[in-house]
């Protein structure tokens, strides 16, 4: 298989000669690769390939409008509001890639003031977000497991729909390397599924969703993310949920 750094280098858009002299040149972006490649997680391999290891269906799923079909049309609110707890300037972890417009965007906001650090298990999801991100030279993406990054710390981490991917152990064990992540003073923002109202008239056919192809998700149900986390009182905790409670927003300052 090849290197990620040759993956990306091959899937860096191509200037056309006749217009090369008047495009903008932008700064190479960033890429920091273990010494060994990350281990793909079985659960990820097994039941999610599909949506995020299959090439071509990468491809379909990274577009604004089925990202937006898939989160009930919530999906701009949803990125609104974690982006309404960034500032200009700030150095931001975004623990893994995002289909749609979501990562640009985010690059955009942060600005070259600041710094976005985008973490990646799989080679496909880097090489897909290099194609969105190549002309913000203040990106670094890490092929990586976002359990095992160093100890550096950030103004901001954000985990968008992670965390009802994975397994219920696997939900503590990221919360608390996320929180871990943040300095005095930073935000964690999760955004994710919450458990809907009774009345909800989605609730049936998410439950059905959630059974047949995500197995993992009603932990989302059964838990608040605060529960999860081993130092609870390390930090001011807000909570604001979206659609009939289907989702929500926790925010998460350390003090």
């Amino acid at each position: 298989m090849e290197s990620v750094s040759a993956t990306l280098k091959q899937s860096k858009p191509q200037a056309n000669p006749a217009t090369a002299t008047a495009a903008k040149a932008y700064p190479p972006i960033k890429l920091v690769t273990p010494g060994k490649k990350p281990e793909i997680p079985a659960y990820l391999e097994e039941i999610y390939y599909w949506a995020y290891l299959s090439p071509r269906n990468v491809r379909w799923l990274n577009h604004e409008p089925v990202v937006r079909l898939i989160l009930w049309n919530q999906h701009v609110k949803l990125r609104n509001s974690a982006f309404a707890e960034i500032e200009r300037g700030q150095n931001v972890l975004q623990s893994t890639c995002v289909y749609g417009q979501y990562l640009p965007l985010l690059a955009e906001l942060i600005g070259e003031e600041g710094h976005l650090s985008l973490v990646d298990v799989a080679e496909v999801q880097l090489t897909n977000a290099y194609r969105r991100l190549h002309k913000f030279p203040h990106v670094t993406l890490h092929h990586a497991n976002v359990m095992d990054l160093s100890d550096k710390t950030f103004d901001v981490a954000i985990s968008y729909f992670l965390l009802h991917e994975i397994p219920d152990q696997d939900k503590r064990k990221a919360v608390n390397v996320l929180l871990n992540k943040v300095r005095p003073g930073g935000k964690m923002i999760f955004i994710d599924y919450d458990k809907p109202h009774w009345w909800h008239p989605l609730k049936p056919i998410t439950s059905f969703v959630f059974d047949t192809l995500e197995p993992f998700a009603k932990g989302m149900w059964r838990h608040e993310i605060k529960e999860f986390a081993e130092q609870p009182e390390m930090f001011e905790w807000r909570k604001q949920n979206f659609f009939g409670n289907l989702f929500q927003k926790v925010v998460a300052t350390r003090l």
